[in-house]
């Protein structure tokens, strides 16, 4: 009985080893994937957020120039919310109208953010691409009781 047991046992001698290996080549790619997802994601919650609040904040402030300003702040804050660096987002502010709060007028908010990956070196960016962009939208309206704003 013994003799037979030793016989299997060196059959799979060095087959934990192989098992291992591949289960560390299988899981190291999956793991990878799960973190790019999750970094993605976290530009797609800044992207929208940033949006959202940019044309809140536009269409809440007492000028035009306060808004604008109000609005940048709004994106800085949302990609530092979602732990990206500051510039790895770009806000662009649409009116409907020239004036940009007349009241009842649209407000349109476009945010582009800049998704690096991790793990990437910066020798492997410069050949092939390191950041996923991600871009959101959001429209609101300026209080048609309000008063017309500079």
């Amino acid at each position: 009985m013994t003799g037979a047991r030793d016989r299997r046992g060196a059959a799979e001698a060095g087959s934990a080893v192989v098992e291992i290996l591949l289960a560390v080549l299988l899981l190291v790619p999956l793991v990878y994937l799960v973190a790019v997802v999750g970094r993605v994601q976290a530009g797609t919650f800044a992207a929208e957020t940033a949006a959202r609040e940019a044309v809140r904040a536009v269409v809440t402030a007492e000028s035009a120039d306060q808004g604008a300003a109000r609005a940048e702040a709004a994106v800085r804050i949302a990609l530092r919310d979602q732990s990206l660096p500051d510039g790895a987002g770009a806000l662009d502010v649409e009116c409907e109208h020239p004036v940009c709060l007349t009241p009842g007028g649209e407000v349109a908010a476009v945010v582009r953010v800049s998704v690096p990956l991790p793990l990437v070196p910066g020798a492997v960016g410069a050949h092939v691409p390191a950041a996923v962009q991600v871009d959101a939208a959001h429209v609101g309206t300026v209080d048609r009781y309000a008063a017309v704003r500079p």
